[in-house]
C-alpha cells in the first residue's frame, strides 16, 4: 500500500510564501559580485585621489575580502570574517570625500555590470551607513 500526504503530493507548496530576493540575489550572486569588485578596483586604482590608499596592498586578498564583505552586507549566504570597518580603515586618512568617491566608483561598476538603477540605489543605501565607520571626518562632499 502506498502512503500519501499533502506534502508528498506537493499540495502545500501553493501556501508557502515566496522568499524575497536579497540584494545579493538581485545582482546575480557571488560570481557577479566578483566581477563587480574587480571592475570597482580597476576604477579606484585609476583614480589619483584614491590609488595611494592601496599602495603596497595585497590586491587579491583585498578583492576577496571586499567580495566577502559585500556578499554578507547584501544578504548572501555566509558571513564576513574580517575586521570591523572601523578597525580596517582607522588611521588611513580616509575622509567622507574619499568615501563618496569610492561610492561613485561602486555605482559605476554596478551600472557597467547591468544592475538595474533601482537595485543600485538599494545597494548604495545599504552601504551608506558605513561612512561613519570608514571616514575620519563627517564633512559631507557630493559626488
Amino acid at each position: 500500500m502506498v502512503e500519501w500526504s499533502a506534502i508528498r503530493m506537493g499540495m502545500l507548496t501553493r501556501f508557502r510564501e515566496p522568499k524575497a530576493a536579497t540584494l545579493y540575489d538581485k545582482i546575480g550572486g557571488y560570481g557577479a559580485l566578483e566581477v563587480i569588485v574587480e571592475d570597482f578596483y580597476c576604477r579606484v586604482l585609476d583614480d589619483d585621489l584614491l590609488s595611494n590608499f592601496y599602495a603596497g596592498s595585497d590586491m587579491k586578498r583585498l578583492k576577496d575580502r571586499q567580495a566577502e564583505f559585500l556578499a554578507a552586507t547584501f544578504g548572501g549566504p555566509g558571513s564576513y570574517s574580517g575586521p570591523s570597518m572601523r578597525q580596517a580603515h582607522q588611521g588611513r586618512g580616509i575622509t567622507r570625500y574619499h568615501f563618496d568617491l569610492l561610492t561613485g566608483h561602486l555605482r559605476d561598476s554596478l551600472c557597467a555590470a547591468g544592475v538595474p538603477t533601482e537595485t543600485i540605489a538599494e545597494l548604495l543605501r545599504a552601504i551608506a551607513p558605513l561612512a561613519d565607520e570608514i571616514a575620519s571626518d563627517q564633512a559631507r562632499a557630493g559626488v
